[in-house]
C-alpha cells in the first residue's frame, strides 16, 4: 500500500518512515516468539491474502457507499463459501452452531469492521491506511489478554508501545505544520 501511494505521488516525511519502520519493528517484537518459517504453501496464501487486503483497501479509498460495497463483497464470496465443502468433503462439517457463530462472525462483525474501514479510507492516504493496518495483530493479543485470560507481558507492552508509537508518528503532520500533502 506504501508503494501504491508513493507511486500516485504521495510524500511521506522522514518523520513518517521512522514510524512505519517502528510500527513494523513493534509487530516483529510482538510476533517473533512464534516466527518460524512456515510451509511454502502457507506462505504463498499468506502472501496472497496480505496482498488481497491491500488492494481491497486500496479500492476501498473510492467508496462512497461503505454499507453498499461491503455488502456486495460479501454477496460475491457466497459462492465460493458454498463450493469449498464441495471441494473438501472430508473436511467439511456443518452444525448450526457452526453456522450461527460464523454468520455472526463474519456478517456481524467482520461486515461492521469492513464498513468502518472503508468509512475511513478516503480520508487516509494509503501510507497512513497501512501503518494503522499494523494495529490488528497488537488488537487480537489485546482481546486475547482480555476474552480468553492470556497472560499480559513485558513484550506485549513493548511490542503496543512501539506499534502506537509507530502509528502515531505516521498519522501527524509533517514538521512544517501542515499534513503531508500529495504531489498532485
Amino acid at each position: 500500500m506504501v508503494g501504491v501511494g508513493l507511486c500516485r505521488g504521495e510524500k511521506l516525511a522522514p518523520r513518517q518512515w521512522v514510524g512505519l519502520m517502528l510500527a513494523f519493528g513493534g509487530l516483529v517484537v510482538l510476533l517473533r516468539p512464534g516466527l518460524s518459517a512456515p510451509p511454502l504453501g502457507a506462505a504463498l496464501l499468506m502472501i496472497f491474502a496480505g496482498v488481497s487486503w491491500g488492494l481491497y483497501s486500496l479500492r476501498g479509498k473510492g467508496a462512497t457507499d461503505p454499507i453498499g460495497v461491503t455488502a456486495g463483497n460479501f454477496l460475491r464470496t457466497v459462492p465460493l463459501a458454498l463450493l469449498l465443502p464441495l471441494l473438501m468433503p472430508d473436511r467439511a462439517s456443518l452444525s448450526y452452531a457452526g453456522l450461527a457463530y460464523a454468520l455472526c462472525s463474519g456478517m456481524l462483525t467482520s461486515g461492521l469492521g469492513y464498513v468502518a474501514w472503508y468509512a475511513a479510507l478516503p480520508h487516509l492516504k494509503a501510507g497512513a491506511a497501512a501503518s494503522m493496518q499494523l494495529s490488528v495483530p497488537l488488537l487480537a493479543a489485546i482481546g486475547a489478554v482480555s476474552l480468553l485470560g492470556e497472560p499480559w507481558t513485558m513484550r506485549l507492552t513493548l511490542a503496543g508501545a512501539a506499534i502506537l508509537g509507530g502509528i502515531a508518528l505516521v498519522m501527524v503532520s509533517s514538521p512544517i505544520g501542515g499534513p503531508v500533502s500529495s504531489v498532485k
